[in-house]
């Protein structure tokens, strides 16, 4: 394995996962609850956000248990304070979503770059653009994953907000509160992730062609 390989994918992760959370800083800011900007985490500053088993022991498992094929990790959760939204429910699922949705954007725009670098004549920018290509796919992954409506990720805090009132014996599933949210999460990520490969590398292959 290649040890500066592994080590760019994982700033890139930190980074990714820093704006992600900011991101939902941001909307709930948007939304009218302060809580982020006053707890200091509308910054990117990384060292306001790292956190020990998900930005680096985690990334590092992952990497090697799947011989570098697949990297996964995550910040810090940016705090809310649902008592602060109009509509805690719908704002709730905003804020969750701004995180996928700044991966996105992030994809997109490194997705640019790439095609940009890829009219260059000859090899010179072939590196650099494997490299941006490693990018995308990071965010692509970050948001995917994310949008999995299982607790706490971002798309249970969706999928509670898109369920109908009748079906409020059914949200409690998708709470964030979920005692067995951490357990589902974690066999997710061993026994899950093929599910979510196809959409995943579908996504690249569209952006990016390869």
């Amino acid at each position: 394995m290649d040890i500066s390989l592994a080590a760019f994918q994982i700033v890139v992760l930190i980074f990714s996962a820093v704006i992600h959370e900011v991101s939902h800083g941001f909307m709930a800011e948007r939304l009218g609850d302060p809580t982020a900007r006053l707890a200091g985490r509308l910054t990117l500053n990384p060292l306001k956000h790292l956190d020990l088993y998900g930005s680096f022991l985690l990334p590092l498992l992952l990497y090697y248990a799947s011989g570098g094929a697949f990297v996964f990790g995550y910040a810090k959760p940016v705090p809310y304070n649902p008592y602060n939204l109009k509509d805690p429910e719908k704002g709730a699922a905003m804020i969750a979503a701004a995180g996928p949705l700044s991966n996105f954007g992030i994809a997109i725009g490194f997705t640019v770059v790439y095609h940009l670098l890829g009219f260059a004549a000859g090899g010179t920018f072939a590196i650099l653009r494997d490299l941006i290509g490693i990018i995308v796919l990071i965010n692509i992954v970050l948001a995917i994953f994310n949008l999995v409506p299982i607790p706490p990720l971002d798309g249970a805090k969706v999928m509670t907000a898109l369920l109908p009132d009748s079906s409020a014996g059914f949200k409690h599933i998708f709470r964030e509160n979920n005692p067995y949210g951490w357990v589902f999460l974690i066999v997710f990520i061993f026994i899950g992730m093929p599910f979510l490969s196809p959409i995943i590398y579908g996504i690249a292959h569209f952006l990016l062609g390869i």
